[in-house]
């Protein structure tokens, strides 16, 4: 009698707890088999930016490459590489490959051909960059730290700015970018002397810097040399507008963003007596070409036209009336 009791006791106790039970099962099967696919699902995100940025990147001497090929389903060879000062791979299977200046996508084809063709049927070959030793750049100028940088990756011009301690406050609003210039640098050619021979790339410092544009901000190339001149270095053309003609203080002004025809007149003291703001031009240079804009700023001051803005180097003239 006490042992059917019992158990009816222990049956009527495992009916009321095993919803329970079983609702516990439930979740923790749930947190199971829902976890790697999450986890899975974080890889493969956190893989296709790795990857992204790889594929953009070009190979260089010394760097890392991790090479893993797949057939039949599984992983065949996993082995990482150093790429040589010559540029070149020891790929498994293949041999000696020159790899300097392709892109992650170009070498995992060049891999793939020969796999497929004598080891392997569908064959997949999956690179990465290990590690970055070929990322290198050079600045110099009005920077509190100038010199050759090794970056792990693609870099920024803020990115570089920061890795050299930042600009001094001295410096000119204007940064040069000399693309494929480091082995001229390197062989002692002055930044000076060779910014003659190349067209630079010019970024506008006063706008990245002290209006935080960051449009200006552009990622830079393997190689790349940077020269920030200091403010009194600077040309003139690079940094101040020029008012002459019928104004009260006639001369040369420094640049500022935004700055128009009609503020520089401002700058300039105003009008005088005999001026005809009317006829005002702006002569506008660059290396080969110069342009004339015709202004009236009567029609600007009156608000019936818009002013125009002004670009370092510019020149104001400012006519005499005819009388």
């Amino acid at each position: 009698m006490v042992v059917i009791c019992l158990f009816h006791f222990f049956a009527s106790l495992l009916f009321l707890i095993s919803p329970i039970i079983m609702n516990g099962l439930i979740k923790i099967t749930k947190y199971i088999f829902i976890t790697p696919f999450i986890i899975a699902a974080g890889l493969l995100i956190f893989s296709g930016f790795s990857n992204a940025q790889d594929n953009d990147y070009l190979i260089g001497p010394r760097d890392v490459l991790t090479l893993i090929i797949y057939a039949g389903g599984e992983e065949q060879q996993k082995v990482d590489l150093t790429v040589s000062s010559q540029g070149t791979i020891n790929a498994p299977f293949i041999g000696p490959i020159n790899v300097k200046g392709m892109s992650i996508r170009q070498l995992e084809s060049t891999i793939t051909g020969p796999l497929a063709k004598n080891y392997f049927v569908n064959p997949q070959v999956n690179i990465r960059v290990k590690e970055y030793h070929s990322l290198h750049y050079y600045i110099s100028g009005a920077v509190k730290s100038p010199g050759m940088y090794e970056m792990s990756s693609k870099t920024s011009l803020m990115e570089l700015l920061a890795k050299a301690g930042g600009v001094l406050p001295e410096r000119g609003n204007v940064a040069y970018i000399l693309r494929e210039s480091l082995e001229k640098i390197q062989e002692g050619e002055k930044i000076e002397d060779f910014l003659l021979q190349k067209d630079p790339i010019k970024i506008d410092l006063k706008r990245l810097l002290d209006l935080g544009d960051m449009s200006y901000n552009i990622v830079l190339q393997p190689g790349d040399v940077i020269y920030i001149p200091l403010e009194k270095t600077l040309d003139l053309a690079e940094s101040k507008i020029y008012v002459e003609g019928e104004v009260k203080k006639p001369g040369v002004y420094d640049f500022q963003v935004g700055l128009t025809a009609m503020n520089a007149c401002i700058m300039a003291g105003g009008f005088d007596k005999f001026a005809a703001p009317n006829r005002t031009k702006i002569i506008r240079r660059d290396k080969e070409n110069q342009e004339i804009i015709k202004i009236n700023l009567d029609d600007v001051r009156e608000g019936k036209i818009p002013d125009i803005e002004l670009k370092p180097g510019d020149r104001i003239h400012v006519p005499e009336a005819w009388l």
